[in-house]
């Protein structure tokens, strides 16, 4: 399950994601329908969904403030606004590359993706962990 940002609405990222993805793809606000979803909520809700990834371009809310968590992973973009047509192909990037290329290898990881490198933490190691691109 890929789980988008509500910042990310209105981009038809849902619908390039699932030319490729084969689960499902939905926004935040597709797992409390109906209700203001704040930031500091999204990694409790998460917990409650089936292994969701949660994708997003806001990086100051959630890099290095969100504690991982087994039934989880968080992907924060360092895209712009502007930019955040980039996730589809970006996401795709990432879900291939052999570190995070299933949703074992993925659960338990907050990770950071810049132009150029892949910087991640985990439950099983706290340090930051980075992979050139």
């Amino acid at each position: 399950m890929i789980v988008l940002d509500e910042q990310l609405l209105g981009r038809n990222l849902e619908n390039e994601i699932s030319h490729w993805y084969q689960g499902e793809v939905c926004f935040i606000t597709d797992l409390r329908p109906g209700s203001v979803i704040k930031d500091d909520a999204i990694p409790k809700l998460l917990q409650h969904a089936n292994q969701p990834t949660f994708v997003t371009i806001n990086e100051r809310d959630f890099w290095r403030r969100t504690e991982p968590n087994q039934r989880y992973c968080l992907v924060c973009y360092t895209l712009t606004d502007s930019q955040a047509h980039q996730i589809a192909f970006a996401l795709r990037d990432l879900l291939q590359h052999s570190l995070f290329d299933s949703k074992a290898k993925r659960m338990g990881k907050i990770i950071r993706v810049t132009n150029h490198e892949i910087t991640y933490y985990a439950t099983s190691h706290r340090k930051l962990q980075t992979v050139l691109l």
